[in-house]
């Protein structure tokens, strides 16, 4: 069966490690078919728009997307509905794309790279379920307007609005109790339920919902705790869901406990498992084409690929595989580079994954 995978590089280094994991993911024994299409700045450069018509219908008919990553601080003037990040969003509208897995692993060769002490951080096994389509980002009524009575009658003022609908908490849940039952079998749901009344129905909800998983313990904290906790004791979470905001906050605090954010995947899935993947870092334009980017994160997306769109579990293990053993080797790309490691570029690190995947 032929797969057909939308390559979309983007800004910055997304071209640089996205060339890594398609060659990864081309030496592998399975049928792709990469056909690749500007997004982002690059396609705004080209085409007036960061997602142009083209690209958005090879993204509708691919089985799954291969993203870079978007952005360059020169398009940060332009309209908001048309600077390189909005190709993201238009992505996950378009798609349906409900559903942001993103693991934090750390690498048992990586411990002294995180941020925390290793005996804090070491066997760190972290997914965090992030909902994608709903919440403050995509509310309705948006904007910025003058106050025409009360104490600020007269100030300008800037609103956006919280809310999620029923049926979109209940997805969401069920892909994170699903997720849950694979592992440990904990899930936190993390909320601002003592303030938020969109939380609150977020709680109910997962309270729910929970009855139809009894095999899976569900749990509950504020945000406010979950980032302090995330610091002070991160091995005690298995699976966190949560909405969009905190998803994007957490997720982040998150990335930064295994050593580097270049070290984390991501999965952004529909309910038919059509999937975006993509690194969860950023473009780093000031570091674009100087081989210095890691390019791990974005080739164990395309093992995320493979696991959840592609139904190729045994060649994503083979690539996770290949990503520890390079680890184990000491090779590292200056972003986890430290004393006694051996120094690599982004292409070097590429034929390293290669060379242990063969």
């Amino acid at each position: 069966m032929t797969h057909r995978i939308a390559v979309l590089p983007g800004d910055g280094i997304g071209p640089e490690i996205v060339e890594q994991a398609v060659r990864v993911l081309g030496a592998l024994d399975l049928d792709l078919e990469f056909t690749q299409a500007p997004v982002g700045g690059a396609a705004y450069a080209q085409h007036g728009h960061p997602l142009p018509p083209a690209t958005l219908e090879l993204a509708r008919g691919a089985s799954a997307v291969l993203f870079g990553a978007v952005g360059d601080w020169k398009y940060d003037s332009l309209d908001r509905a048309l600077r390189p990040e909005q190709a993201v969003l238009g992505l996950r509208k378009a798609l349906g794309l409900f559903a942001n897995l993103r693991p934090a692993v750390l690498y048992p060769e990586l411990a002294n790279a995180s941020s925390l002490k290793p005996e804090v951080v070491s066997g760190l096994d972290i997914l965090i379920v992030r909902e994608l389509t709903g919440d403050i980002y995509f509310g309705h009524p948006r904007g910025v307007r003058v106050v025409e009575d009360g104490p600020f009658k007269g100030v300008r003022q800037g609103f956006d609005t919280m809310h999620y609908a029923e049926t979109e908490v209940r997805r969401i849940a069920h892909v994170a109790f699903q997720a849950a039952r694979k592992r440990q079998g904990r899930l936190c749901s993390v909320d601002k339920a003592n303030v938020l009344e969109t939380s609150q129905f977020w709680r109910d909800i997962m309270i729910d919902v929970a009855h139809e998983y009894p095999d899976v313990t569900l749990s509950h904290m504020y945000v406010d705790n979950a980032a302090m906790q995330l610091v002070r004791d991160p091995k005690a979470f298995d699976v966190i869901v949560t909405g969009n905001l905190f998803g994007d906050i957490l997720s982040d605090e998150a990335a930064m406990l295994t050593g580097s954010i270049g070290m984390l995947p991501s999965a952004s899935l529909n309910a038919s498992s059509q999937g975006l993947y993509e690194p969860c870092h950023g473009s780093a334009p000031d570091i674009a084409g100087q081989g210095l980017a890691n390019p791990l994160a974005t080739i164990l997306s395309g093992a995320m690929m493979l696991r959840y769109s592609l139904a190729a579990p045994d060649q994503a293990a083979r690539i996770e595989a290949a990503v520890q053993s390079v680890l184990a080797d000491g090779l590292r790309t200056p972003d986890i580079h430290e004393a006694g490691t051996t120094r690599v570029s982004t292409s070097d690190m590429g034929d390293a994954v290669l060379k242990a995947l063969n």
